[in-house]
């Protein structure tokens, strides 16, 4: 019979080499054809962050100037 907890593996704490966790959601609308793009990249939450961060900087940076 199956533990009904689950694998013990699966309930150890979560860890992350990251300076900051990601422990925030946010759901976007985006058109079919955006998101197959974004699918179809290696990592596709990373490739969602990365370009949300450079979007940022970006703007920071013209705020500056």
């Amino acid at each position: 019979m199956p533990n009904p907890k689950g694998h013990p593996e699966s309930l150890k704490p979560f860890t992350t080499d990251r300076d900051e966790p990601l422990i925030e959601k946010m759901n976007i609308r985006m058109t079919k054809k955006m998101k197959e793009k974004i699918q179809q990249q290696e990592n596709p939450p990373e490739f969602c962050r990365q370009a949300i961060q450079k979007a940022l900087d970006e703007n920071i940076e013209s705020d500056e100037a």
